[in-house]
Formats: structure tokens, C-alpha cells, sequence
């Protein structure tokens, strides 16, 4: 009994010490994710805003006027034979299956842009993305590992700007986003977003109530590069929010997780010592019988 009840001792301060570590991490996530949240909230409305507007501005006779706008010809009919994917994962682990899931997703796109016949770039954000793919062999075209879990608009722009010259150069077919969409704290489901070319409203929802100074080809000619910039960043903090959500989620099972093993180990532990002392207390009264005998 003495071995094993150092053993279980020993295994319980282990438990005891875990779940102080999981506890912390639970706490530093919950208010990490505060503050994303608090940026993803901050630029919905201007993402929004700008949404509208480019709604209010793209014509059809304008959208064939903006290379951002035009939708490639087919690598069969003389089109662009490359696209490009973005994966933006964290650079960080003990977060559940949140980077496995976008690697997944990932890999899904990459397969049907290869299944249409296009030869895919891949660029990587986060050290968890980069890592897998160049476990598996896969090229990077970009492995930006400086982002963290606090993006900014000059991060986003400074990821896009050389994808968003190929696209109207005409070397591209075709930029995706793969990203985390953070729906709530427990819901961050893995989404492809298509940033190039930009997606044209099908009509006008709404009649403008303003004039436009200077016209509208000179406004599209600078929003359209800032609304590429925009849902780049959005993609970037959302998932930085996804990340700290599914980090507090899997601390916090941990840390629930080890309560439990803890209680296991040392209900294991008296049940053990009790019968040491019943035994104990058996072997006096039977050699106090056999003396007084």
C-alpha cells in the first residue's frame, strides 16, 4: 500500500498542477477574447457600410471597366492558370480542433481549385497552417508568421497588396480566404471567402439619395482596393476571436477534466488507505486473540 499511495499522491499533485496551468490559460483566453470580440464588432459596420456603397456605385458597364470587378476567362479559353489561397491559422496550439479544422478546409479548396484545373499558391498566416502543409511537402508561396492575435488594417493590407497586382495583371484567376467565422464564443466554423474578383451585386437593392463627387469610376477606383483590404482584416480578426473562443472552450474542459480526475484519484486513494488501516487493525485484534488463546 505505501508504493501505491505515493504513486496516487504523486499522480494527484501532477492532476492538481495541470488543472492550475489550465485554469490560467482559461482565464488569459477569456480575456484575450474580450477584446477580439471588440474589434470583430468594430468592423462589421464599416465592412457593412462599405458593402452599400459598392452596391450603390457598380454598374455593369462599370464592372467591365475595373480588373477587380471582371470575372477571369477559363484556363481552357486563354484565362489565368493560377489562383491563390490564404489560410489563416493561429500561430499558437491548445485550441481543440480549430487549426486542424481550417487546415481541412484549406485542403478542400485547394483540391477543387486543382480539380478545375488551376495551379494553386498557397499562402500561409499563422505558424499552425504553415507548419502542416510544409510537414505534408507543400510550397508556400508566403508564410507570414508576425500577425498574432492582434491584426491590423496594415497587416491585411500589406498580406493583399501583391495578390490584388497579380489579379489585375492578369495572373491570377482567382483569391480565396480561408478563415474562422466567428458566430459566437463556442461557434467558429471554418469559411472560404472568395476575395478576387470582387462579387458584383445581382441589382441595385436600394435608389441612392446622393450625388456622387468626383463620379463614380473615380470613387470605385480607390474603394475597391480598400473593400479587398476590408474583408481581408475582417477575415483576420475574426479568426483571431475564433482562436481565443476555442482556446477558453478547450482550457475549459480541461480544467473540468482534471477536477474530475482529481476526485477519481482520491476517492482511488482513501479507498485504498482505508483497507491498509482495516487490515492493520485485523492483524492486532487477530495476534491480540492468538495471544490471549
Amino acid at each position: 500500500m505505501a508504493g501505491k499511495g505515493r504513486q496516487l499522491r504523486g499522480r494527484i499533485r501532477s492532476v492538481q498542477n495541470t488543472r492550475k496551468i489550465t485554469r490560467t490559460m482559461e482565464l488569459v483566453a477569456t480575456s484575450k477574447l474580450k477584446r477580439a470580440q471588440d474589434r470583430v464588432v468594430a468592423a462589421r459596420p464599416y465592412a457593412e457600410a462599405l458593402r452599400q456603397v459598392l452596391g450603390d456605385l457598380v454598374t455593369p458597364d462599370l464592372a467591365a471597366s475595373f480588373p477587380l470587378l471582371r470575372v477571369p476567362e477559363p484556363p481552357s479559353k486563354g484565362g489565368p492558370r493560377k489562383a491563390a489561397v490564404i489560410l489563416v491559422t493561429s500561430n499558437r496550439g491548445l485550441a481543440g480542433a480549430f487549426n486542424s479544422n481550417l487546415i481541412k478546409e484549406a485542403r478542400r479548396t485547394v483540391e477543387a481549385l486543382e480539380s478545375a484545373g488551376l495551379e494553386v499558391d498557397l499562402h500561409a498566416v499563422g505558424k499552425k497552417g504553415a507548419g502542416y502543409f510544409k510537414y505534408v511537402g507543400r510550397r508556400l508561396a508566403a508564410d507570414r508568421q508576425d500577425i498574432g492575435d492582434r491584426p491590423t488594417a496594415e497587416h491585411a493590407a500589406g498580406l493583399v497588396a501583391p495578390l490584388v497586382l497579380a489579379y489585375q495583371l492578369g495572373q491570377l484567376a482567382s483569391v480565396d480566404l480561408v478563415h474562422a467565422r466567428f458566430v459566437s464564443a463556442i461557434s467558429t466554423p471554418p469559411t472560404t471567402t472568395r476575395i478576387l474578383p470582387i462579387p458584383t451585386p445581382a441589382g441595385r437593392t436600394r435608389t441612392p439619395n446622393y450625388l456622387f463627387r468626383p463620379d463614380p469610376a473615380a470613387i470605385l477606383e480607390q474603394l475597391l482596393p480598400l473593400y479587398v483590404r476590408n474583408m481581408v482584416y475582417r477575415g483576420l480578426v475574426e479568426t483571431a476571436a475564433g482562436e481565443q473562443g476555442a482556446r477558453r472552450t478547450a482550457m475549459k474542459n480541461a480544467t473540468d477534466n482534471a477536477g474530475e480526475l482529481i476526485q477519481y484519484l482520491t476517492r482511488t486513494y482513501n479507498r485504498q488507505r482505508q483497507a491498509a488501516i482495516t487490515q492493520e487493525i485485523a492483524e492486532i485484534v487477530g495476534g491480540a486473540a492468538a495471544l490471549e488463546g
